[in-house]
């Protein structure tokens, strides 16, 4: 285990994530916020979707959710159409201009990231990919215990008696977090 002095200088550096974050926020279209961003990447990313699944994987409320795709529906990056399994539920789909946009996305996130680590070797990047993913692991799953879903390790048994997910569950945890 690390000494307590280099969990210290390691909450020192965390300041660092917080500049590649305003960095990263600086590239986004003007008419693409953060938070609209995340609605389209993930779009991008897990495919077709509900709402509720939308909300989860951001770790933010229905009311924010709602305002982020309702900018991205405005702009005509998705459309929402009606569950065929629940009427009163709607799907979330790119459409070939959202889809466009999250080319774009990854586009100036990746020239950006190229740009300020182009002095790193392959083998530096590598290991900060590992030691990112690893470090989000650590830290889990940020939604409340009650919103989560069962550890794989807990058994069928546990997993039964635990109380039922009020939505689908989450894909993939993800640390995105938004403001939009």
């Amino acid at each position: 285990m690390a000494e307590q002095t280099q969990f210290e200088e390691l909450g020192r550096q965390f300041s660092a994530v917080g500049a590649v974050h305003r960095d990263l926020r600086r590239v986004l279209p003007h008419d693409c916020p953060s938070g609209s961003a995340a609605v389209l990447t993930l779009l991008g990313r897990y495919g077709d979707m509900r709402m509720s699944k939308l909300a989860e994987l951001l770790s933010v409320d229905m009311s924010v959710t709602s305002r982020s795709v309702a900018h991205v529906v405005d702009r005509g990056w998705i459309e929402r159409s009606p569950d065929p399994a629940d009427k009163r539920s709607r799907i979330l789909r790119l459409t070939p201009a959202g889809q466009a946009m999250v080319d774009d996305l990854a586009r100036r996130t990746t020239d950006l990231l190229a740009e300020r680590l182009g002095d790193w070797t392959d083998d530096e990047v590598a290991q900060l990919i590992r030691l990112m993913a690893r470090l989000k692991d650590s830290f889990g799953d940020c939604r409340p215990p009650h919103a989560r879903p069962p550890h794989p390790s807990q058994s069928a048994t546990a997993a039964a008696a635990a109380p039922a997910p009020t939505s689908a569950p989450v894909l993939e945890a993800t640390a995105t977090r938004t403001s939009a």
